[in-house]
């Protein structure tokens, strides 16, 4: 199938990217990268009126980090996430998951902003998002403010940003020294997006045991979701295998998956104890080794 007709637009500058999404509001969409929002025209799934292109806004696509926090701007490249050395620096699980985006040709062109704009529960970004507690920077034609992570996600395809805001970058605090982290997800094939995804940061006491704890899922629900009673069970304990598995059995009673043609509830419950175990152990083996 062929897009709906539109109106393209390029924005100049940001102020007036600002004042076409302040003039149109739903009905204008902001290009990015373009790796969903096209294919969603193309099946007429989404009909703007308006196509608003930023990618001339070369003050979007940066990465910076200053006094222990770490700054992505919205164009950045989803390939930039696995050479820039400041995520290797200050969160190699940005990194690895990174891996898991798509593939070389989707990484090219995809931003990070609009993954996270996007915000398909199951896509890698929003998990990682909750498990860093990210802030989300967005800002209008009046105002400029930030969402957490935890807040922004609201559903499927749902955020928290107004028609009329556009998202400029991510920020987060850099993990601890100390902190070991862990990413296993499932997919039909790789490159596709997971059935289920888990990602875990675990920061370790000089006593060896787990000083604190963030874990997340991606695909159970229509959104990203941190495991609060995982990441409690955790904290304040020494992380032995059968310690970590037992945390881990919590999400039988915390969780209801969602089922589809892909995969059961059944069995994404079944994905998401595993992979929340192997991703935990992985941060723990990490940790302990820095």
């Amino acid at each position: 199938m062929k897009p709906a007709i539109f109106d393209y637009v390029i924005a100049s500058g940001q102020e007036h990217a600002l004042a076409v999404l302040r003039e149109h509001g739903d009905d204008a969409k902001v290009l990015a990268g373009g790796q969903s929002l096209v294919p969603l025209m193309s099946f007429r799934l989404a009909k703007p009126s308006v196509l608003l292109d930023i990618n001339r806004l070369e003050e979007l696509d940066s990465i910076e980090a200053a006094d222990g926090r770490v700054r992505i701007g919205a164009l950045t490249r989803q390939c930039e996430l696995l050479t820039d050395p400041l995520i290797a620096e200050h969160c190699p699980l940005i990194r690895a998951a990174a891996e898991f985006i798509g593939h070389p040709a989707i990484r090219n062109r995809g931003t990070v902003g609009g993954s996270v704009a996007h915000a398909d529960p199951a896509a890698e970004l929003p998990i990682l998002l909750q498990v860093i507690e990210a802030r989300i920077e967005v800002c209008s034609a009046g105002s400029q403010r930030t969402i957490p992570a935890d807040e922004f996600f609201m559903g499927l395809l749902m955020t928290g940003m107004e028609p009329d805001e556009l998202l400029t970058g991510i920020s987060f605090t850099a993990p601890a020294e100390g902190t070991g982290w862990g990413f296993h997800e499932v997919a039909r094939r790789h490159g596709d997006f997971a059935l289920v995804a888990a990602a875990a940061l675990i920061t370790l006491d000089g006593r060896g045991a787990v000083a604190d704890a963030a874990v997340a899922l991606g695909g159970i629900a229509e959104r990203p979701l941190r495991v609060r009673g995982v990441e409690e069970a955790l904290k304040e304990t020494q992380p032995t295998p059968e310690g970590i598995e037992a945390a881990s059995r919590l999400l039988d009673d915390s969780i209801t998956p969602l089922g589809d043609i892909h995969a059961s509830e059944t069995y994404r419950a079944h994905l998401a104890r595993v992979l929340t175990r192997r991703a935990v152990q992985d941060a723990v083996e990490r940790a302990r080794a820095s």
